[in-house]
């Protein structure tokens, strides 16, 4: 077992009343020159073993930072050391204990991660230390504490252990003795875990009484009474459900009756506490996490939830909620409006607040006051940039010493690189896929330009999420869904069209043919860079989306004629996603002169319209057109009023391809399902299609076994 669960990150003991700094100073006045010219952050020197060549990173960027710092002890080495990054106003705690890797601690999160025993931290400060007349030599005997005390080692299998101090008291190694490996660094094996309390207890009084200093830390601590509290709820959940997802008890949980599957999953992710749930779209994931919240609700207390979701979708969990539970709007409350409404919001009584990413980074203050129990993030590939401000948001709340439990729902959790599989991982367990360097080090090929080419071992990621991760296809659970139906309607470019392609193309030619050379590319060319590709494939569906004057283009009339026939219907609808409004601008032109009623849902509808759009949609005979752009490709569920979604144009994503296609194909669906993709003859176009294959192999190798 790797240690269980995701501790926080590791922290040292603060005095009661911490002293004055005695010192503080930046680096930047007596930097060291340098003797070697820097190590690359994308080049491994061939030589150079993997682990070193990321130590060496760390000290070199370490060592030339400002960063502030005290001393919070008294000792001049061997002290805990406060570390402030002034542009990031970040605070860190560095404890040195020695120069040798694993033997200091830092907390912040690239030390409890990277499985190298430094960070930039702990480097900087001892760059520091080592300016100071005696602190080599202190380094180099070592730290010999004075007190005995338990802590959690970070490394690749992290674990709790008991270091005795200088005079430690005989009785205090004979009752760690029984509990500890002493002969294996202090060790504490995970099935002798339950027995630590009553260690505890009695070291602290045996201590007391003998006069020696006793330190348990936090973290350890927490780490430990995170695998007992797994072991509690894997118990409970098993007496009360002795036939698993087959009890029937479990059938009375909602106003619903869960699928098999979705009894399961709910059951599970109670069991686990902190799971991710990867189930494709479609297959009812909400309910899986409102059955586990009532789960959680009902055996273990939980009674505060926080539901994390897009904009477009609050009001849709809120909807579900009180139908699946029968719990009222006073206890699941969308909040909403300017900030001071919503200060007063989130101290009131309910059970579950929701939220959206972006007033949750606004509010993260009244987030953490209110202390939810239980985090459920839907939609959660919104998060895989781990430096968004949301992504960091959501990682410190989801923290097990802020929230225990945490539930983060996707249906595409890897879509373009494994670093965004990294991240969303991180919200259920920062430690399962162990450091990135080296996740990616080991599964990603790539070219002398340091290009990504392709990918190895995918399966060896798959095994070790098994643990955490829930994925279910739909071919595996739903055999009674209807078949879907892919064609490709392939049109060429008019002369307008290709004129303004090609110029964009040789652009990016020019520009790539610099990178390959020079291995470096300017803001400026990574702006013309983007603009070029934007244009080539706005240009695909109209020269309207380009110039905002000329319209030339076969797509839009393309589509008529495909609806023309669809139409010949009564009760046919169809759903047209396209990423610019200004396609749908070129649509709604012609569905001016044919009578067809629409709606358009774009990421300008304000949020309380939106589900008016969608009603209309459902319920309005005459309404046979949802126009959206890729703001209603997540969440929404139409399959009860269209079986045909058309793709005026390829997104570079195949998750964005999937999520849009999954607001029709999905439980509830009656009827066979046509996706028509429209693409330009000769463009980009035709390369997306090949990216997004290459980019679909990666999650399923990953995910599905692949």
């Amino acid at each position: 077992q790797n240690a269980g669960g995701p501790p926080g990150s590791p922290t040292m003991p603060a005095p009661a009343t911490p002293p004055r700094p005695r010192t503080s100073r930046k680096s930047s006045a007596s930097r060291p020159a340098q003797t070697e010219p820097p190590l690359s952050r994308q080049r491994r020197p061939p030589a150079m073993p993997a682990e070193d060549w990321q130590r060496a990173l760390r000290r070199q960027f370490g060592r030339a930072q400002d960063f502030q710092w005290a001393n919070l002890g008294s000792d001049p080495v061997f002290s805990d050391f406060e570390v402030v990054n002034p542009a990031t106003h970040g605070r860190y705690r560095v404890a040195i204990r020695g120069a040798e890797p694993g033997s200091s601690t830092c907390t912040c999160a690239d030390h409890a991660t990277n499985q190298l025993g430094t960070c930039k931290h702990i480097e900087f400060m001892l760059g520091q230390l080592l300016k100071r007349r005696g602190a080599k030599a202190a380094l180099q005997r070592g730290w010999q504490p004075a007190h005995s005390e338990l802590w959690l080692h970070q490394g690749p299998q992290r674990s709790v252990r008991f270091r005795p101090g200088q005079g430690c008291p005989a009785d205090l190694l004979r009752l760690a003795a029984p509990l500890f490996l002493m002969n294996a660094g202090g060790v504490l094996p995970w099935d002798r875990v339950d027995d630590l309390p009553a260690f505890a207890r009695q070291a602290q009084a045996l201590c007391a009484e003998a006069g020696h200093p006793l330190v348990l830390h936090d973290d350890a601590l927490a780490l430990v009474a995170q695998v007992r509290d797994a072991d509690h709820r894997r118990q409970v959940l098993a007496q009360a459900y002795p036939k698993g997802a087959a009890s029937a008890k479990l059938q009375k949980l909602l106003r619903t009756r869960l699928y098999p599957y979705q009894a399961e999953g709910a059951l599970r992710a109670a069991r686990a506490g902190r799971l991710l749930i990867g189930d494709e779209m479609g297959l009812g994931k909400t309910v899986q996490a409102i059955a586990a919240a009532e789960l959680l609700a009902r055996h273990f207390g939980v009674g505060k939830v926080l539901v994390v979701c897009p904009t477009s979708l609050k009001h849709q969990w809120q909807r579900e909620i009180t139908r699946f539970t029968g719990r009222d709007g006073q206890q699941v409350q969308v909040l909403q409006g300017l900030r001071p409404a919503r200060q007063v919001q989130w101290p009131a009584e309910a059970f579950c607040k929701i939220v959206n990413y972006e007033t949750l980074v606004r509010d993260a203050d009244l987030a953490e006051a209110w202390a939810p129990e239980l985090l459920i993030i839907d939609e959660a590939q919104r998060v895989k940039n781990w430096a968004t401000q949301a992504a960091r948001c959501l990682k410190r709340l989801a923290d097990p010493a802020v929230c225990p439990h945490v539930l983060v729902l996707t249906g595409t959790p890897l879509e373009n690189r494994l670093e965004e599989l990294i991240s969303i991982v991180q919200l259920v367990d920062q430690h399962r896929l162990g450091p990135t360097w080296r996740l990616l080090l080991e599964h990603q090929q790539t070219d002398e330009a340091g290009r990504v080419v392709g990918y190895r071992g995918l399966d060896a990621i798959g095994a070790a999420l098994a643990p955490l991760l829930l994925r279910r296809r739909k071919a595996e659970v739903l055999a009674q869904l209807p078949e879907r139906v892919d064609k490709t309607l392939v049109l060429p470019l008019t002369d307008a069209q290709r004129a303004i392609h090609d110029d964009q193309a040789a652009a990016v030619s020019r520009i790539v043919q610099r990178w390959r050379k020079t291995g470096f590319l300017s803001d400026a060319d990574q702006r013309r860079l983007q603009c070029a590709l934007q244009t080539m494939r706005m240009v695909c569906n109209s020269t309207w989306l380009v110039d905002q004057a000329t319209d030339h283009g076969l797509k839009a009339d393309e589509l008529m004629t495909v609806l023309d026939e669809l139409f010949s219907q009564p009760d046919a609808k169809a759903v047209v996603f396209s990423q610019w409004l200004g396609t749908h601008q070129v649509l709604m032109r012609r569905l001016a002169t044919r009578g067809w009623g629409h709606v358009f849902f774009h990421g300008g509808v304000p949020a309380a319209e939106r589900g008016a759009l969608v009603d209309r949609f459902h319920n309005d005979p005459g309404c046979r057109l949802f126009l959206s752009t890729d703001a209603g490709s997540t969440g929404l569920n139409l399959q009860h009023a269209a079986a045909t979604v058309v793709n005026m144009d390829l997104p570079w994503n195949p998750a964005v391809l999937a999520q849009r296609i999954g607001r029709v194909h999905r439980m509830g669906q009656r009827h066979g399902v046509q996706v028509i993709n429209l693409v330009a003859q000769g463009s980009i176009e035709e390369s997306i299609q090949g990216l997004l294959v290459f980019k679909q192999s990666l999650a399923d190798g990953v995910l599905d076994g692949g």
